[in-house]
């Protein structure tokens, strides 16, 4: 403990110095820093423990050294703090508390300014801030205001085959994801396109690329801009097929999450009208029925089976009732129906033909407009209403009526007196009610005692 706090107080001491062998200093504190938190977990929780300035001192560092030698080692000595326990969460929790985000962009701007941009160094900063961007609702915001938001796309367009470098930066485009207006920004800078490069047919190597891929590429098409650019390059019928081959192959179930990863891909595209038509027309009912009917007998499986039919019934098409096909599972016959009009129209449609209106997308550039213009950071799943469900209670009550009417109902009116009569005090003698009369003994007015009276 002693040997730490010194240490950090060494630190502390070169980030105001200025001579000319504080660099040398400054290597032989950062190493030994770095040799305590690898080898020992009570130093690691001992820099983010309550009233601790470890985490701040290392901060502070990075900020006022901005981009030296031995930030390599600092760097390295956050990710074994945060990454190397099981109470990660509350530790990457600390550093966002202490500032701890706005330092890593601008180190990770920084550091992309060399031509090339150091592998290892852009593999740590982006392990770490896919780590603690979570905890940091406004990460997303501080990643376009300091002009980092393209850096880890680029990255991947440069290194596409380099899973190592690739695979962090994926993270952290997840996390950009998040935030509704990042998402129709790296939409425009082709990252759609991109993520289909990279996601691909049944195959048992790289699937932690593909599962981040997928989930990545599920955030993105959230946006309507995003979902209806994946449907004009017809990457609708791609997933589907990709999620067939991934059910044929799978047979021991083993890549579960990968296989919902591209479920969730369909269903944040079938969020829009454009995309349900595609999914309709790429006979995607089909496809979700019958993998689904092969999911029903693994329960680990469920998962696939709630998500599958949640698309199926966002997409199938509505229809108004009375129906007279095999769509209803109730037949609703009209008394009349006129040789023509608009009844007579309906009925003659064909079975799968959507007759209601769908006026959800009429508004989309308006939508996408706001989308740019407005902030939202905690940017939540849009799930599909269904306007045929009533939630009115006063309606869904039931009409209670009376099987009688009152005037046959007068005729019990003597065995329940009660209901009826109006009880005063009679008097016996000319059989009438009294008048009410006061008491003569209570003059005044009358008071209430309080409760510290009684």
């Amino acid at each position: 403990s002693s040997r730490t706090v010194f240490l950090l107080s060494q630190l502390e001491k070169i980030n105001l110095d200025s001579v000319l062998g504080a660099s040398d200093n400054a290597r032989y504190v950062t190493s030994k820093i770095l040799h305590l938190v690898q080898s020992q977990e009570k130093t690691r929780k001992e820099m983010t423990s309550k009233g601790s300035t470890g985490i701040e001192v290392i901060l502070s560092t990075l900020e006022v050294k901005s981009f030296d030698f031995y930030s390599y080692g600092l760097i390295a000595v956050l990710r074994f703090i945060i990454m190397k326990c099981i109470w990660c969460g509350r530790r990457a929790s600390v550093v966002v508390t202490k500032g701890g985000t706005q330092i890593l962009l601008q180190l990770l701007l920084t550091a992309s300014k060399e031509s090339p941009p150091n592998e290892e160094l852009m593999v740590l900063l982006h392990t770490l801030l896919a780590k603690i961007g979570p905890k940091d609702k406004k990460i997303g915001m501080k990643a376009r205001i300091n002009g980092a938001l393209n850096i880890s796309l680029n990255l991947v367009k440069q290194n596409l085959h380099n899973l190592r470098l690739v695979l962090p930066c994926l993270q952290v485009l997840r996390v950009y994801s998040t935030n509704s207006v990042n998402a129709v920004s790296l939409g425009k800078n082709g990252v759609v396109e991109l993520l289909f490069k990279i996601i691909g047919p049944f195959s048992k190597k790289n699937t932690s690329l593909m599962k981040v891929a997928l989930d990545t590429l599920a955030a993105l098409l959230k946006s309507k801009t995003n979902a209806r650019r994946a449907v004009d390059k017809g990457y609708v019928q791609v997933l589907l097929t990709i999620y067939v081959d991934w059910h044929g192959h799978d047979s021991r179930h083993r890549y579960m999450l990968i296989r919902k990863g591209v479920l969730q891909c369909i269903k944040s595209i079938t969020n829009i009208k454009l995309g349900r038509k595609a999914f309709i027309d790429a006979n995607g009912m089909k496809i979700l029925y019958n993998t689904s009917q092969d999911c029903l007998a693994v329960r680990t499986l469920d998962p696939l089976v709630n998500t599958s039919s949640l698309i199926m019934r966002k997409c199938f098409p509505k229809n108004r009732l009375p129906l007279p096909t095999i769509k209803s599972a109730f037949h609703f016959q009209l008394p009349v129906i006129p040789a023509s009009g608009p009844v007579a129209q309906l009925y003659n449609l064909p079975p799968d033909v959507d007759d209601v209106v769908d006026e959800s997308d009429d508004n989309d550039d308006a939508e996408t407009e706001s989308e740019i213009e407005t902030e939202n950071d905690d940017d939540k799943d849009q799930h599909f209403k269904n306007d045929d469900i009533e939630t009115d209670i006063n309606k869904l009550k039931p009409r209670q009526e009376l099987g009688r009417s009152i005037e046959e109902l007068k005729m019990y009116e003597q065995f329940f007196p009660e209901l009826s009569e109006n009880f005063q005090e009679w008097d016996l003698v000319s059989k009438e009610p009294k008048p009410f009369v006061p008491d003569a003994n209570l003059t005044g007015p009358i008071v209430v005692p309080t409760a510290s009276e009684e």
